[in-house]
């Protein structure tokens, strides 16, 4: 085994000693309620992708604040009026790109929402929703947009994001409501969790190398991106260090994970130096409610199991969503 976290036996019992922030759950409950008190229509408008067994609708749903939020709603041709979904979330600097290149739960006989990430897509894929906020100071990345303040995060709009894309995909023509999931790779697979915790509706959850778990940890273990941009920005603001790691514990799935009650599923890479295995692990022992099933990488990175984890996932997936 490539050894760059701890040894698996370790990683096993790992928890994260970073306790939740005070008003952490009061502060997640707000988010949401405001954000859904702000909500207008869903719109669900057919294209034409050229698919020949996928139908393929453009989707905008109300995000964080009520913000609209792109994505793409794909329905295997010729199934059944109430089908299982799967709520795809996205991997850091992509969004939602063109209709054809997210096929794989569709494929798997799944309706999909691809859910567009808000200010991404120039990184590996295009986007096509804003995120008409500002933020203090920052540094490269993500992470330290908004650490002035736990309502200023750029994850809580983001996670928020993600939680109400299960509000629409409830909705979508041709939704089973009662059989929902969420998944996603790194980003997305953060994602995913969250919503899984937030979210009551969710039937189950895979995250495949999960970001945003166990950053204080993360940050000790390695300084590749995304988390080298935090490290940066934290060498800079040298004094406010706890300060600013204070603040990122509301959007760390650490504390969001014992929320958690319905099967789980998390593949970790333990060669992963971009989000380190020992953070995964943390958020995923933190869960209490259902034992989730972690499959590991002994000489993999980020990408885990990749193909094979998505082999692995989508027959799990149809285990957890019986018809």
């Amino acid at each position: 085994m490539v050894l760059v976290d701890l040894p698996l036996a370790q990683l096993r019992e790992y928890r994260c000693p970073r306790p939740a922030p005070a008003g952490h759950a009061e502060f997640w409950d707000r988010t949401l309620a405001e954000s859904r008190a702000a909500a207008g229509e869903i719109r669900c408008e057919p294209v034409g992708s050229g698919l020949t067994v996928v139908d393929a609708y453009d989707v905008t749903f109300p995000g964080f604040g009520g913000e609209e939020v792109r994505g793409w709603w794909l329905l295997p041709r010729g199934g059944s009026s109430q089908l299982p979904v799967v709520v795809e979330y996205l991997g850091y600097g992509g969004g939602r790109g063109l209709v054809h290149e997210r096929l794989t739960w569709a494929a798997h006989g799944f309706a999909q929402l691809v859910v567009d990430s808000r200010g991404q897509g120039g990184v590996w894929n295009t986007g096509d929703t804003p995120d008409p906020h500002g933020s203090g100071p920052a540094g490269g990345g993500l992470l330290t947009r908004g650490v002035d303040h736990p309502d200023h995060l750029y994850y809580r709009r983001l996670l928020t994001d993600a939680v109400l894309a299960v509000d629409a995909a409830a909705r979508l023509p041709g939704a089973d409501a009662g059989r929902i999931a969420t998944v996603g790779h790194s980003q997305g697979g953060a994602m995913a969790l969250a919503a899984a915790a937030l979210h009551p509706g969710v039937a189950a959850t895979g995250a495949r190398t999960p970001f945003l778990c166990g950053i204080a940890r993360s940050l000790e273990v390695t300084d590749a991106v995304p988390y080298g941009d935090l490290a940066a920005y934290l060498g800079v603001h040298r004094t406010r260090a706890e300060e600013i790691l204070t603040v990122l514990d509301f959007v760390d799935l650490t504390h969001l994970t014992p929320r958690i009650t319905c099967p789980t599923w998390v593949s970790v890479g333990l060669a992963d130096l971009v989000c380190p295995p020992s953070g995964i692990f943390g958020a995923v022992n933190a869960i209490e409610q259902v034992t989730p099933e972690v499959r590991t990488w002994s000489y993999n990175g980020h990408e885990a199991g990749g193909a094979h984890d998505d082999a692995h996932l989508a027959d799990w997936l149809h285990q957890q969503l019986p018809g």
